[in-house]
């Protein structure tokens, strides 16, 4: 049996990779067939974690010159909701009252519908855009500048311009997201809250954050010592000489 290289259009997992290259090792040890295939090897892209603190994230909200994005912008750092999720909320999706929000299967990215709790920021956006619109929560003025029209996109040029204005190279709005997920983190949020918390599938999804908080590894060092340990027990003296004493 022959085989030709084997080759993609775009760059297939690694670990994908590897389990093929395993088969079909097995499948030569057990002369299934003549000899491996060739395949070309790649590897896997960087995860992209890319934010800022807060106050630059404050400067960056304040540069915005439309009051819509500022306000969905102030919204996805505030819960982590992703654009689409935003922009797709209504006011039966929230309840001020039990500051929480609801994202629907349809709209989740995992298609798993999520309760978003909603923190003092985000309950002041909910406050300033109440009575705008009576269904959708997020809309801004049409051209007319009577009424009101509902927002498919987050204007992208127009937070480039914001970046661009108070000196902030390759950011973009769905770092919003990735900004309150840091934020999180070095706060003390578990990663398993965080995944809850930010509607992700998998727990491996946010491990790219993990590295934000090595504080919570900081009361396990000194469970194994070396030197320092030794150093104290030759100071204090020994149990015996003690009950002597």
């Amino acid at each position: 049996m022959a085989y030709s290289t084997i080759s993609n259009t775009w760059p297939p997992s690694v670990r994908y990779l590897a389990t093929i290259c395993r088969i079909l090792s097995l499948c030569v040890e057990w002369n299934w067939i003549a000899k491996l295939p060739k395949i070309t090897q790649f590897e896997e892209p960087d995860v992209r974690v890319r934010w800022k603190p807060r106050p630059v994230i404050t400067t960056l909200i304040q540069a915005i010159a439309m009051d819509w994005l500022k306000e969905v912008a102030l919204f996805a750092v505030a819960t982590g909701m992703r654009a689409d999720e935003i922009l797709s909320l209504t006011w039966s999706q929230v309840d001020t009252a039990r500051s929480h929000a609801w994202v629907t299967h349809g709209r989740a990215k995992s298609k798993r519908a999520r309760a978003v709790p909603l923190n003092a920021d985000a309950l002041a956006v909910l406050e300033r855009r109440r009575g705008i619109h009576g269904s959708m929560i997020f809309t801004r003025a049409a051209r007319s500048g009577r009424a009101v029209a509902k927002i498919s996109q987050v204007d992208a040029r127009m937070f480039e311009r914001a970046c661009r204005a108070i000196g902030i190279e390759d950011f973009h709005f769905h770092d919003l997201r990735h900004t309150w997920a840091s934020g999180h983190v070095q706060a003390g949020t578990p990663l398993m809250v965080l995944k809850e918390l930010g509607g992700w599938e998998r727990i491996e999804m946010v491990q790219k954050y993990a590295h934000l908080a090595p504080t919570h590894l900081a009361a396990h060092t000194e469970t194994v010592t070396f030197w320092s340990q030794q150093t104290l027990e030759k100071k204090q003296p020994p149990l015996l000489a003690a009950v002597g004493a």
